[in-house]
């Protein structure tokens, strides 16, 4: 081994240990008496049926808090670990802020080396060399070809190095048909997962753009108000429709949940909210994607006639949209942009603003209202699936 060999070994030896050290004190502060009244509650949910403590569950719990969960000043416990912490170095420093950006997912295991890793997520379709701070012991038991559930965080500084955090779960080769399907489950609720390869990105927007181009043909428009039977049926028509006329090997996962390699689409339905509305807006957006919104009818009829009798009703609907988190700007917008003779009306009333025009003032109320949507980089409305999980979807039984 050369000498520059044998400096990187013993430089990934150092990192390793002081991860380890780093680790530790960060998990003593997020669990200390300050953070108590926002971690208890996050720990309740982890305990199982008859009250039994799952420890792995709760230990992946305490590390999602610890790097991801948003305090009220929108800062993680990492953040202000390292804001209090003012004997860490810049790379300390550096190394725990790096950690906010856990990498999830279901992976196979290519190769073992030491204590360390070559994965490939069956999700971003990306590889990652990972390591551990608890000993090589650790990962000696982990088979070539087997699977992991499990977080990975980024090892800096060392370039393209990652570090299991949390409790992983690791399975058998055997279990491959299983892996398969938890992954392409996975990959349709969380897309965010999989857009961690920019090329899946670019894949999506591709894909999305020729789901909405197909839902569009089919039902003459990208907008529809139904009732909620008339929306489940008629979705179920378009994806069975879509199903139908999918080519072979096609590896995009729709927004409707499609599963392209089995014999017969899933029944999609409402959910409980959307089923007791009167009415269901159905809009499939170049930039949104595909939503679903309740009483999206009424809330037209108040842009259609802003004087309708009995218009609190409406005008508390559009209090609602313009609250909500899980309501994006679109269907607001939509309605601006179909009745701008009467758009300015509406507002003023709701608002009591009289010089309130939408033109004006319309996208500083939106930023204002919802500026999560604003911060947020929009992704795709559709997962796309990567190569090596298409493989293992095609050769698992049915």
């Amino acid at each position: 081994m050369s000498e520059y060999d044998m400096k990187a070994v013993t430089d990934l030896a150092q990192v390793l240990r002081r991860s380890a050290e780093l680790k530790e004190d960060l998990v003593a502060f997020g669990e200390s008496r300050p953070f108590e009244r926002f971690l208890d509650p996050l720990l309740s949910e982890a305990v199982g049926p008859e009250d039994v403590w799952d420890e792995a569950t709760a230990t992946n719990v305490i590390d999602h808090f610890l790097l991801q969960y948003r305090l009220p000043d929108g800062n993680t416990v990492a953040d202000q670990f390292v804001t209090r912490r003012t004997d860490l170095t810049d790379a300390d420093r550096q190394m725990i802020l790096a950690w906010r950006d856990p990498v999830e997912g279901l992976f196979e295991v290519r190769s073992g080396h030491g204590d360390s890793l070559l994965l490939l997520n069956l999700l971003d379709d990306l590889e990652y060399r990972a390591y551990t701070n608890a000993g090589r012991t650790a990962l000696r038991r982990i088979a070539q070809g087997s699977f992991l559930s499990a977080r990975l965080v980024a090892l800096a500084p060392v370039p393209d190095a990652w570090l299991f955090s949390g409790v992983m779960s690791s399975y058998l080769r055997s279990t491959m048909p299983e892996i398969a399907a938890a992954a392409l489950d996975l990959a349709t609720r969380r897309p965010d997962l999989v857009f961690r390869n920019p090329e899946k990105v670019e894949q999506g927007w591709r894909s999305m753009c020729e789901d909405r181009a197909a839902f569009t043909t089919f039902f003459g428009s990208d907008e529809l108000i139904l009732t909620p039977e008339e929306t489940e049926h008629r979705i179920n028509a378009y994806y069975r429709h879509r199903q139908h006329s999918a080519v072979s090997g096609q590896r995009t996962v729709s927004p409707l949940g499609d599963q392209p390699t089995a014999p017969e689409p899933p029944l999609f339905t409402l959910s409980p909210e959307l089923a007791e509305a009167e009415t269901v807006g159905v809009i499939y957006d170049q930039v949104d994607g595909l939503n679903f919104y309740a009483d999206y009818g009424s809330l037209r009829d108040l842009f259609a006639n802003p004087g309708l009798p009995g218009r609190k009703h409406h005008q508390d609907l559009l209090r609602t949209y313009l609250r909500e988190k899980s309501i994006t700007p679109l269907p607001i917008r939509r309605l601006a942009a179909a009745y701008p003779e009467t758009v300015d009306t509406v507002f003023q009333k709701l608002l009591r603003q009289p010089d309130f025009t939408w033109n004006e003032h319309g996208n500083a109320l939106l930023r204002r209202r919802k500026p999560w949507y604003v911060e947020s980089e929009q992704r795709p409305g559709v997962s796309v699936i990567g190569d090596r999980l298409s493989e293992l979807l095609r050769n698992r039984q049915f």
